[in-house]
């Protein structure tokens, strides 16, 4: 009986060599990640190249600082009420006018002869309504000649009647004679009451178309009056008194009826207009006081108007001097006002500086007691003013921070100043 063959393993890779080698994979890549992230990125930037601020609490005043030009506290336009060709420029640009000087004339061939064509049309009413009253006094008088004789004519019928009456009862007349009076004087008496209505009735007819043609006629002279306010119109006047603006009027140029020519600026008072971001039209309301600088004297104005359009992000205000306003203030002028969004209140705050737009006011670089390094920090900035940020969270009293400009840091975490 022959032995055994003893049959060797053969080597070579197998399945838990995979199992090995991807645990070990997996096992370098977790601890590739630990290191990582136990690493920080350092920047290092010389210490003259950058400014450091000091975190302090004080007195926060919560204002912005914005940009007005003087106006006119009110501004009067003068348009066109009647259509023209200028024929005539007797103020210019810049001159004081008082209420009712004549600016500019017009003239307006059309309204000429609407004004003749209407007088016409009247003279001829007149005329008409003159003629009307001769004929209804004609047959007025007719009308009363007619009832004179109709009474004539009765008196006699019924004495004529009245005596055929006594001589048919004594038999002296026929009867055919007495009948033919007595239907004479009835036909007269009926006659006599035809004009009588006649006359009421025409007298009636006669006054409703006096009534009817002095109406028309009164109608027709308010429309001519109006046709010359018309002519009146041609003379562009002053409304107020003021100084007399932008003038668009040159001589031999048509004007159309509601054109604008020009403004007439009130200087009775001033008001001063700024233009602020759209950042701030939440904070921004009427009766908010603001102050400026006029050659050492402090100005303050309160806040008017607030205009609700936003164009090419910002928004306008009118402010107006408290009290009377300063002299020799002219239309035009730019000063700088400081705007009060509220009141002042103790807080903690940091200097403005480039920082704020690298990071939008989220966090911040601050610096160790030693002063040579300075690591990343989340903050939470309020308000702000030209000169401060207000700090709601992340900074306490009497830290450092950089303030400057971020952008030579890029994502690094912490600075090593040197």
């Amino acid at each position: 009986m022959g032995m055994d063959k003893v049959i060797e393993k053969k080597k070579g890779f197998r399945m838990k060599h995979l199992f090995w080698g991807l645990g070990i994979l997996l096992l370098l890549f977790f601890v590739f990640k630990l290191i990582k992230a136990g690493k920080t990125s350092v920047f290092r930037a010389e210490a003259d190249k950058i400014t450091v601020s000091t975190v302090e609490e004080n007195i926060f005043n919560d204002y912005i600082t914005v940009t007005g030009q003087v106006e006119p506290i009110t501004t009067i336009y003068l348009d066109a009420a009647e259509g023209g060709r200028v024929s005539e420029r007797l103020i210019e640009e810049g001159s004081m006018v008082n209420n009712g000087d004549v600016i500019i004339r017009l003239e307006n061939r059309q309204l000429y002869q609407n004004i003749i064509e209407s007088e016409a049309s009247l003279a001829e009413k007149e005329n008409y309504l003159r003629t009307t009253r001769i004929n209804f006094e004609t047959e007025l008088i007719q009308s009363r000649r007619n009832i004179l004789d109709s009474e004539y004519k009765v008196t006699r019928k019924k004495r004529t009647y009245e005596q055929y009456k006594t001589l048919f009862d004594q038999g002296l007349i026929s009867k055919e004679d007495y009948l033919q009076s007595k239907e004479d004087y009835e036909y007269e008496i009926g006659l006599l009451k035809i004009n009588r209505l006649k006359a009421v009735n025409d007298s009636t007819l006669q006054a409703t178309s006096m009534m009817t043609l002095e109406s028309d006629l009164g109608k027709m002279r308010q429309m001519l009056q109006l046709v010359h306010d018309r002519l009146d119109n041609l003379n562009v006047k002053a409304p107020v008194d003021g100084q007399l603006g932008m003038l668009d009027a040159e001589i031999g140029q048509s004007i159309a009826s509601g054109q604008r020519i020009g403004q007439i600026n009130v200087l009775t008072n001033f008001k001063i207009k700024a233009k602020i971001d759209e950042h701030y039209i939440d904070h921004v309301q009427r009766g908010l006081s603001a102050f400026f600088d006029r050659n050492g004297t402090e100005m303050k104005l309160t806040v008017r108007k607030v205009y609700p359009e936003v164009r090419e992000g910002q928004f306008e205000i009118d402010m107006v001097f408290e009290g009377t306003h300063p002299e020799n203030l002219r239309t035009g002028q730019t000063y700088h006002i400081k705007l009060e969004l509220g009141e002042s209140e103790k807080a903690i705050m940091i200097p403005r500086g480039g920082f704020f737009q690298s990071t939008g006011g989220q966090w911040i670089f601050v610096l160790n007691e030693a002063g040579d390094e300075a690591i990343k920090r989340t903050i939470r900035i309020g308000k702000q003013n030209p000169q401060y940020y207000e700090v709601l969270e992340g900074l306490q009293t009497g830290e450092k921070v950089i303030t400057s400009g971020y952008e030579l840091f890029g994502d690094d975490d912490k600075i090593v100043l040197r």
